[in-house]
């Protein structure tokens, strides 16, 4: 049986894709977003962190212990900040950060820290760095002293809600300064339409959106390569998130760009596009539902 580890997981994301992808079209947003992932990956390796995997317009990181973490979570903000001050891409990120036991498995590690990490970074704004109490109990004077209490929320899975603390790494008042075109952020929407039945969904109400041959499923698709609970579909901050969780795969063209196939992973969301549950989407057996985020 596998042990379970001990570690910090650190969610990063950007903020503000959406509106790039808007404003100069899909090739030189992408071309934006991924030199910034770039970034955000070699600040990771040069504080001796390891990048578990992509999770879209993100990170998911692991490091030893939480000081590391939240090391490299400033210095994720202050390099992206200056990226901004430089006439960079006019892009912010939030970062969420939780330590807890974690399982590895296929090179990717699962466990409640991992969700409760994830969760941390959905509660982060525009520029923020949230951490758990279990971050700041391990963290030195320096930088406990960066940390102040925010609230209390709710974590799927737990029964009692979770401490949660900011991260203040700015370290003089011009960085307080963020883009307004990144902190007025209008609340996306995702509609999805499958047999003749068109669903809206903003993350408001209900947590997430489920797919799947179960009734239960808010799409049920009856086909017999689907799995009762196939996917889930979450809002986070800006992106809404596929989750893949069947026996099959779900697989996922987005307009424009190579299909996509997902097992037991994460995709963010864009633009438009189908999804088709254990089928490709150009499948003439496969059940496919229409995406489009607006």
């Amino acid at each position: 049986m596998t042990e379970a580890i001990h570690r910090a997981i650190l969610f990063v994301d950007i903020s503000g894709s959406t509106q790039l992808y808007e404003q100069l079209g899909d090739a030189q947003a992408l071309a934006r977003v991924e030199a910034c992932l770039r970034l955000l990956q070699a600040v990771t390796e040069e504080l001796a962190g390891r990048v578990v995997k992509s999770t879209g317009d993100g990170l998911m990181c692991a490091f030893d212990d939480a000081v590391p973490a939240m090391q490299t979570a400033r210095a994720m903000q202050l390099r992206v900040f200056e990226q901004r001050a430089l006439g960079g891409p006019t892009l912010a990120i939030h970062v969420g950060c939780h330590y807890g036991p974690t399982l590895e498995s296929g090179g990717d590690l699962y466990g409640d820290a991992v969700n409760v990490a994830a969760r941390m970074a959905g509660v982060a704004k525009v520029g923020q760095i949230i951490a758990t109490q279990d971050v700041v109990a391990r963290l030195g004077g320096p930088l406990r002293e960066k940390t102040r209490p925010l609230d209390r929320v709710a974590v799927k899975g737990r029964r009692e809600q979770v401490e949660i603390h900011e991260f203040v790494w700015q370290d003089s008042a011009e960085l307080t300064i963020l883009s307004s075109t990144l902190t007025e952020e209008r609340v996306p929407r995702l509609r999805l339409a499958a047999g003749g039945r068109e669903l809206w969904f903003d993350g408001s109400g209900a947590g997430a959106v489920t797919l799947g041959r179960d009734a239960t499923c808010d799409i049920v698709l009856d086909d017999r390569k689907a799995s009762r609970q196939h996917a889930r579909i979450e809002r986070r901050r800006d992106k809404f998130v596929l989750a893949d969780h069947s026996s099959n795969g779900t697989f996922v063209q987005i307009a424009g760009e190579p299909e996509i196939a997902l097992r037991r992973e994460e995709l963010v969301l864009r633009l438009r596009g189908r999804i088709a549950l254990g089928h490709r989407t150009g499948d003439p057996e496969a059940s496919v539902v229409e995406f489009s985020c607006e």
